[in-house]
């Protein structure tokens, strides 16, 4: 079997360990029954645990980053609808690839530097799209061209931040879980509305 081919199967079976036992239970020799090859050639092609979970995370990263600039579709379509498009891909994706995303949301955040790091970078190249898409919109939409860019970055945050937590929902085990259109109309519905009255110069306050 050509060493591509290998890697890329040791991979598939690391992200389904990790994804299904956590990363300080799962174990090189668990991956290597899985994969269905020895533990020394795990090492050999992989080098160790934490570079087979760092290997493991920019994989499902640029997957996840290919699907949703994949799914907008540039000059194919307003800038909303590319936003539209954007979020169908991303919760298509994740719903896709269950155990890439328990990696990528449950594993790697919460185990320190520098798999966080490497989940951070993956945000912010979603953000910086997010937050271009959101722009763009604004501008097509003739709504106030002076729109703070603070608070464009800002919404593009909560947008990516909101869409991480829904994905989480949505692919929970057990429930009545949510298609990738419905997931994305919702988050739409959610955030369409407020950004609709921010650009508009309706920006909500506190009572006093």
């Amino acid at each position: 079997m050509p060493r591509a081919v290998r890697e890329q199967q040791m991979l598939d079976a690391a992200v389904e360990t990790f994804a299904q036992r956590g990363y300080g239970a799962a174990s090189m020799d668990e991956i290597a029954v899985v994969a269905g090859v020895s533990k020394p050639l795990v090492y050999l092609y992989l080098n160790s645990k934490e570079e087979l979970f760092s290997a493991c995370i920019r994989r499902e990263a640029e997957a996840l980053v290919a699907a949703v600039r994949g799914a907008v579709e540039p000059g194919a379509r307003s800038a909303a609808q590319q936003l539209w498009c954007g979020l169908r891909g991303f919760f298509a994706h994740t719903a896709a690839n269950p155990d890439g995303w328990a990696v990528l949301n449950n594993q790697a955040r919460t185990q320190g530097e520098p798999f966080a790091r490497e989940i951070a970078v993956m945000r912010e190249e979603i953000i910086e799209l997010v937050t271009r898409l959101i722009a763009a919109a604004s501008r097509e939409a003739g709504y106030d061209p002076e729109l703070a860019g603070r608070e464009v970055a800002g919404l593009a945050h909560a947008l990516v931040g909101a869409a991480e937590s829904l994905a989480g929902w949505a692919n929970a085990p057990g429930g009545d879980s949510p298609t990738s259109k419905e997931a994305a109309a919702t988050l739409m519905n959610f955030a369409w509305a407020g950004l609709e009255n921010l650009m508009n110069g309706r920006h909500w306050s506190p009572a006093l």
